[in-house]
């Protein structure tokens, strides 16, 4: 089946059109101190030099918001005209600050008028949900006029790991409950005919971006609006990790028609965001940016601990402890050139993509574009990448592994969640994913998240089993799930106590 494509409507962020049928734009963010001018600067002009269209900065407070005019300025006179981004939470005041400089503000409906979440029922009768939308409304009037008055678009964009107790105790921490958040807010704008927005559904769960997703397109459509949809894996983590599994998400939803603009989301110099970004974009959309002719959409089965695709090599099956040999299963083997032939979901099925490719990061790339979706909704019963090019044997057998491991159709190594960096991070976030990863790397099957501060961290971890937490200058929180249960330890011991409640969990098990 065809699936029809989806067709925003198009909004202008200063000198860019984003939606409709222009090509999908790129974005990063900064990881600089929006205080520090030059240093903001600099960093913008790499972001935008790697290829940007947007380029997006953390506004925490009003300071940091009013100081975006002096970084605006400094960049128009280097001679970048590039639309910039504020990014808030928790702060009404710095988002009416920043809309009187920048062309877009991204607001997050779990924290702009409600309190961080605490993971507590928070019951309303039905009378006490539309007094509460009354004064979220009310909350909203100011940033939509400012808005209205500067032309400044406005992104509304929903985390996984930020959802407010309110719509939690209604909805679950879901893909449903993300899209209700969504369509509050696009109902109080829509109220104030106010039309310049794009949406956002992000996760570290590549199926909760996939099925979120849809979900706001269903909804939209049935409400006849049709918002540009921006597109990230959050918390991807670093190097093939962090782009296989950005690839596999964010390519899913390209191959069906949906997405205007992309971030993605690495635990690096966010400069490297950009050449990624791109080849999933150019690979899955081609040169027009923007896909034609979308694959059909493939129906989400529940997941079930049953599913586990295999893996096998050119030379032959890959050896596990469950799997010592090929099923009789049909091998679909097709393949891979400029224009992309999406394979068919049949019963007994191995995918078996044939690539004519040299460069092993672009290979992983393309390979998670094009494969993830089916192992997202457990449709394939295997992998089997084959490749003429240079990349050969082991390499393509850890590639499928790692496909595999993003979109957890099958574990066989730690999961780490590790956030891109910005201006709210107040330690080396890089180096303490090295060190994570690098202490725990003799454990197997746990979920581990590395997170830069405490903005989405306790949602956003809500999957994991631990958690390692920026808290504040030189302090980190450990955490357990989604509960600190070791508060502001210093950074040196930080790792060292990780470790200690890992240990100790497992003695009691």
């Amino acid at each position: 089946m065809v699936q029809k494509l989806y067709i925003s409507s198009e909004i202008k962020i200063g000198n860019i059109v984003l939606g409709g049928s222009n090509p999908v734009r790129l974005q990063s963010m900064t990881n600089t101190d929006t205080l520090d001018t030059r240093a903001s600067v600099a960093q913008c002009i790499r972001i935008i030099g790697a290829g940007a269209d947007f380029v997006r900065l953390t506004a925490q407070g009003v300071r940091e918001a009013e100081n975006l005019v002096n970084i605006k300025k400094e960049l128009r006179k280097a001679g970048f005209s590039n639309p910039l981004i504020a990014d808030i939470h928790f702060n009404p005041a710095a988002a009416e600050a920043a809309a009187k400089i920048v062309e877009k503000v991204r607001i997050n409906p779990g924290n702009y008028a409600d309190k961080r979440a605490a993971f507590i029922r928070t019951e309303f009768t039905e009378k006490e949900n539309a007094e509460e939308l009354e004064r979220i409304h009310a909350r909203l009037l100011p940033l939509i006029n400012i808005c209205r008055e500067n032309l400044t678009a406005i992104r509304i964009g929903i985390n996984h790991g930020s959802l407010s107790d309110r719509i939690m105790t209604r909805y679950g921490n879901t893909p449903e409950g993300m899209v209700m958040s969504a369509m509050e807010f696009i109902r109080i704008f829509k109220a104030e005919n106010f039309n310049n927005l794009v949406l956002s559904m992000k996760s570290s769960d590549t199926a909760m971006v996939v099925e979120s997703n849809r979900l706001l397109v269903e909804n939209m459509l049935s409400e006849n609006v049709a918002f540009p949809i921006h597109l990230g894996v959050t918390e991807a983590g670093e190097g093939e990790d962090g782009r296989v599994r950005s690839a596999a998400g964010i390519g899913a939803l390209l191959a069906e028609g949906i997405g205007d603009t992309v971030r993605v989301s690495l635990s690096e110099d966010p400069e490297k965001e950009i050449p990624v970004a791109r080849e999933i974009v150019d690979f899955i959309c081609g040169p027009t940016g923007r896909i034609k002719t979308p694959a059909g959409r493939i129906a989400f089965e529940k997941r079930s601990a049953l599913y586990r695709p295999e893996v096998i090599a050119d030379e032959g099956p890959v050896k596990t402890d469950e799997a010592g040999k090929v099923s009789e299963k049909r091998i679909y083997s097709f393949p891979v050139t400029g224009d992309i032939t999406f394979p068919g979901t049949e019963d007994n099925c191995i995918l078996n993509p044939v690539f004519s490719e040299d460069d092993p990061v672009k290979l992983s790339i393309d390979a998670a574009a094009l494969l993830g979706r089916y192992f997202i909704m457990q449709q394939a019963d295997g992998i089997c990448i084959s490749n003429n090019g240079s990349v050969k044997g082991p390499k393509l057998r850890d590639l499928s592994f790692s496909i595999l491991q993003a979109t957890e159709a099958r574990i066989t190594r730690n999961r780490y969640i590790s956030c891109p960096t910005c201006g709210r991070t107040k330690f080396d976030l890089q180096e303490a994913v090295r060190k994570v990863k690098e202490a725990t790397s003799h454990l197997t099957g746990l979920k581990i998240a590395v997170m830069g501060c405490i903005v989405n961290g306790p949602g956003e971890m809500a999957g994991a089993d631990y958690g390692y937490v920026g808290a504040g200058e030189g302090k980190v929180h450990i955490y357990r799930g989604v509960e600190a249960v070791i508060k502001n330890v210093p950074l040196a011991d930080a790792l060292e106590e990780l470790l200690k409640l890992i240990s100790s969990d497992r003695g009691k098990n």
